[in-house]
């Protein structure tokens, strides 16, 4: 208990709590905007894809076209973070979900009629997912770092995962909105004003993320990277007290002054290692579970409403094996938990492929499909997301962070968009498939990734500097290059 009040002594918890709780809504609306598909995914497809006579290609890529436009977000989100700020980055990611919250809904808007499915509407409705995506991809990259940048070191785990928790939460809740709308509706008026309202109650989360971000301060990182060392200060002693926000704000200091910036300033390897984190994070094919998890149901022989009620129970499983991460992340550390995540996804889906190659449906393929969820839920939905915010040095990180948040959402993309074409040449092949990944990712954190629990972000500058063979103090390659 006494290393306990020596760790928060002089931290001001109730502004940590608030702060963080406003950001993690960019978190929720990333989860809403993800999962909201789920339940408008068979009237879509039926909207504009069957009444046009189009593949099942085509059906996949509409449904994951989001994913386009978060790997556009997550490219761009370095630039436009360390451009204009965190805080304003993550405005913008306001405003584009509100806009693919009502043009996804009614995608006929202006030019096209209600009722009256073209190629013309097919592709507009794409473009306001893509909208929506853009700021998924803004907000995936940039709420992590904001919450990493402005947390005191005892806390960071646990602040960043509490994104994850509501990126869950946001999954959850659309789930129940998802099945309050469909519950008790013909499948009809759910295939003609039902999907409907489902993208559009993203409005609601969208415009009140948007409202209190303008309450929230600039991270001090940012502040002191554009030179505005008293404003850092203030920020840093209001979190962490007088006597520690000095310390840190010369850390921070240290380390932005050292540095150009340059991508590869403190080598390849870490660079390396924050792509694979993204992409592992997707190759063992969470998002199938999540994006197509009522049609999955639906072919266990759970009808329509029973399918959207067995994604709500997944859902409530999911939050609560993100609190058990959030809850140990800080304790056990990063790579016990990601290395346990990836034997028990292995078991569940080698489970899954099993069953479907024997054609067995029932209530196995339900239990291994939480067994599944749950794993990853308690270890790669969080803590990489919690690696990613942290890993890298502080003055590459928004360059960093957005090249790995894009390789996520393409990786993403990929895994999502394949699925049915996947399925159709054989369920067995794609569930082994995503099992395969699963005992990869175990080998790439047992060899690759480094432990960061308890390390400052200024910290892991150090290890890195090391790994790169640079003394302290001294400028890195690209530093020099620049300076010739």
């Amino acid at each position: 208990m006494i290393k306990n009040e020596k760790e928060t002594a002089g931290q001001n918890l109730p502004y940590i709590a608030g702060i963080t709780l406003i950001a993690t809504l960019g978190g929720l609306l990333f989860g809403y905007d993800t999962a909201v598909i789920s339940g408008a995914e068979r009237s879509v497809q039926l909207y504009l894809v069957d009444s046009l006579g189009l593949s099942t290609w085509v059906h996949g890529a509409t449904i994951s076209s989001a994913l386009i436009g978060c790997i556009i977000g997550g490219a761009i989100s370095g630039a436009i973070a360390s451009g204009i700020g965190r805080k304003k980055a993550l405005i913008i990611a306001a405003l584009l979900f509100f806009i693919s919250a009502l043009g996804s809904g009614y995608p006929e808007f202006l030019f096209f009629n209600v009722g009256e499915p073209t190629m013309g509407l097919l592709y507009m409705f794409n473009f306001y997912r893509i909208i929506g995506g853009i700021g998924v991809g803004l907000a995936s990259a940039v709420v992590p770092v904001y919450i990493g940048e402005i947390s005191p070191a005892n806390m960071r785990g646990r602040l960043v995962s509490l994104n994850q928790f509501a990126i869950i939460f946001g999954m959850l809740v659309v789930y129940f909105v998802n099945w309050g709308i469909a519950s008790g509706q013909p499948v009809e008026w759910i295939n003609e004003v039902g999907w409907r309202r489902m993208f559009i109650s993203e409005a609601i989360p969208a415009g009140l993320f948007g409202f209190l971000l303008f309450f929230v301060p600039e991270t001090p990182r940012y502040l002191s990277m554009v030179d505005k060392d008293q404003e850092a200060l203030k920020i840093l002693t209001k979190v962490n007290g007088p006597e520690s926000a000095r310390k840190i704000l010369a850390d921070i200091k240290n380390t932005v002054e050292h540095h150009s910036g340059k991508l590869f300033s403190y080598g390849k390897v870490v660079i390396v290692i924050g792509i694979l984190l993204s992409v592992f994070q997707q190759f063992v094919g969470i998002n199938v579970a999540l994006y197509y998890a009522p049609r999955i149901f639906e072919s266990m022989g759970a009808g329509k409403d029973a399918s959207l009620l067995q994604t709500v129970v997944m859902g409530i499983v999911n939050v609560i094996f993100t609190v058990v991460a959030i809850m140990t992340v800080d304790r056990w550390g990063r790579k016990p938990l990601l290395m346990v995540g990836s034997i028990g996804m292995a078991f569940g889906m080698f489970a899954i492929a099993g069953l479907s190659y024997f054609e067995i449906i029932g209530i196995g393929t339900l239990v291994f499909i939480i067994i599944y969820t749950a794993s990853f839920m308690m270890s790669w939905g969080p803590i990489a997301w919690v690696l990613i915010s942290e890993i890298f040095p502080n003055k590459i990180r928004g360059k960093a962070v957005a090249v790995a948040v894009a390789a996520q959402w393409a990786a993403n993309f990929f895994i999502s968009a394949t699925y049915p074409s996947m399925m159709e040449f054989s369920g067995a092949f794609t569930y082994g498939f995503y099992g395969v990944m699963s005992v990869l990712s175990f080998l790439f954190v047992w060899k690759m990734i480094p432990e960061t629990k308890g390390r400052s972000l200024e910290d892991m500058e150090e290890l890195w500097r090391k790994k790169a063979n640079l003394t302290p103090g001294e400028p890195s390659v690209a530093t020099e290059r620049t300076r010739a």
